[in-house]
């Protein structure tokens, strides 16, 4: 099975690093796609962009964060077997609304405003404080800033009919986990998996992310 990782806001591709290893290891493909390009494009060009990376077929396609918005298209473009939001935005399909309307009910008010990129200490505060200190270490040297202005201004289009998991770090410090138990049973009909940890579980928890990969789901 082939598994196509998208990186969040707060970090490069090397986020997946261990998950990926691990997908690896278990006898699969895992491709950790780079979004991050010279200049913003819309949701359509992200996904192209991802489609350029991969040459393979029917792939689960693994989002973190606010790669939320992309997920959907990239899914698509990548004819995905299936979606996995790992701590991530899940849109407002039925309504409309953008993730820039929905800050004050999405993102834990504290995080609001911080650019970890700029500050390991708030880093390390609010995205990797269940890390031992060898993985805060790694998952610090992760941290690189994609933020073009179509995620938070992209509205979404219908509900993707791809299957989708929803994997929620119930001691995340940046997205609310109780915001995203309620997204996805209303927005994508489905019951969340939760894991206890913060919100980079594929750093802290790697080996559970992994297995919730390989067997719930997602074959």
């Amino acid at each position: 099975m082939d598994f196509v990782l998208v990186h969040g806001t707060t970090q490069s591709p090397a986020g997946w690093d261990r998950v990926a290893k691990l997908l690896r290891a278990a006898g699969h493909r895992a491709i950790a796609v780079d979004l991050l390009t010279p200049a913003d494009l819309p949701v359509e060009g992200y996904a192209q962009h991802a489609r350029d990376q991969y040459d393979g077929e029917r792939p689960v396609v693994v989002a973190h964060s606010g790669a939320g918005v992309l997920l959907p298209a990239i899914a698509e473009a990548l004819d995905a077997r299936a979606m996995v939001w790992v701590a991530a935005y899940i849109p407002d399909f039925a309504g409309g609304r953008r993730l820039r309307d929905e800050v004050l009910t999405v993102f834990a008010p504290e995080w609001i405003g911080v650019d970890p990129t700029a500050d390991p200490a708030k880093a390390s505060e609010f995205l990797f404080h269940d890390c031992d200190p060898e993985t805060e270490h790694l998952a610090l040297d992760s941290l690189r800033l994609f933020s073009p202005a179509v995620l938070a201004a992209h509205p979404a289009g219908p509900a993707p009919e791809i299957p989708s998991t929803v994997i929620i770090p119930t001691r995340d410090r940046t997205l609310k986990p109780e915001w995203m138990r309620q997204a996805a049973r209303e927005r994508l009909g489905v019951g969340a998996i939760e894991i206890d940890a913060g919100h980079c579980p594929h750093m802290s928890r790697p080996a559970e992310v992994a297995a919730i990969l390989t067997g719930h789901g997602t074959a």
